[in-house]
């Protein structure tokens, strides 16, 4: 790939995407500027990221700076992602969470956030499973709190509508049939999962919609993007959020270590942290 020089209206783009998420472009992802803006600029006739930079700085809080950060995050996700991952969760974490919760006296009540959202796949995922096993902990009730950044990538999560292509995307045909209904060429996610999963649009680096304590925070492949000084807050948010003994997930490629001791790698479950107790 060929070497990128940072020009002045890369530079206000990348810092306006730091500046408004806490990610950070580095210089060898340059390249991504013109391809995942480009829809942004056809669509509003813009032909240049000069010019693109000279409209955003126009109007810094505006649409068009909302569609700018939009299109420079990444939604990549689909469902059962990690399937290894589900399979923990399924069979080790959500079993624990709810032991550990009827020895504290706590009401049955499983809760869960997923930070970091996306479109929406990986909370459907979470609620697909938790349903499926509801044999194995039928008085238990669900709540999933799901949030991301993005505008647009809440905006679809919240409407259940899942395009075909994804759909197929870790979920065999029965799943789909089971869980949802077909909404012309796409599906849209059935009523038996719509109410367990609260989408919220919400800034990570400054969260204002989580409340109280939740048994298991999945936040993978947030953490890549980030300065180590903004995951050690990210972190600080995360543990004053989880439940004590409670779980936190993270992606294959981040890590706890000389970040935070609020959370501890799990020998037995990979990718698995277990807040430590404050006291």
């Amino acid at each position: 790939m060929r070497e990128i020089v940072a020009t002045s209206a890369m530079r206000m783009l990348t810092e306006l995407l730091e500046q408004k998420t806490g990610q950070v472009l580095s210089e060898s992802r340059l390249w991504r500027l013109e391809t995942a803006l480009g829809p942004v600029m056809r669509a509003r006739a813009i032909h240049s990221l000069e010019a693109l930079g000279e409209a955003v700085q126009a109007d810094a809080s505006g649409g068009l700076a909302t569609h700018v950060v939009d299109a420079l995050l990444n939604n990549e996700t689909s469902f059962f992602r990690d399937a290894h991952i589900f399979a923990m969760i399924g069979n080790a974490l959500i079993p624990e969470a709810i032991a550990r919760t009827q020895a504290q006296g706590r009401e049955p009540t499983l809760r869960i956030w997923c930070a970091g959202c996306s479109t929406g796949q990986e909370a459907w995922s979470l609620a697909m499973l938790f349903e499926n096993g509801r044999a194995r902990w039928p008085d238990w009730r669900l709540e999933i709190l799901a949030t991301d950044i993005s505008h647009s990538a809440i905006a679809r999560a919240q409407s259940g509508i899942v395009p075909q292509i994804e759909a197929q995307r870790g979920l065999p045909v029965s799943e789909m049939l089971r869980w949802m209904e077909p909404e012309g060429d796409d599906w849209r996610i059935g009523p038996a999962l719509r109410g367990k999963v609260d989408f919220r649009r919400d800034n990570l680096i400054d969260p204002k919609v989580p409340s109280g304590y939740y048994d298991l925070i999945l936040c993978r492949n947030v953490l890549l993007y980030f300065t180590p000084e903004r995951k050690r807050d990210l972190f600080s948010v995360l543990a004053r959020h989880s439940a004590p003994g409670g779980w936190l997930l993270l992606g294959a490629g981040e890590t706890t270590i000389d970040l935070t001791t609020d959370f501890a790698a799990c020998p037995d479950h990979r990718g698995a942290y277990r807040r430590v107790d404050p006291a």
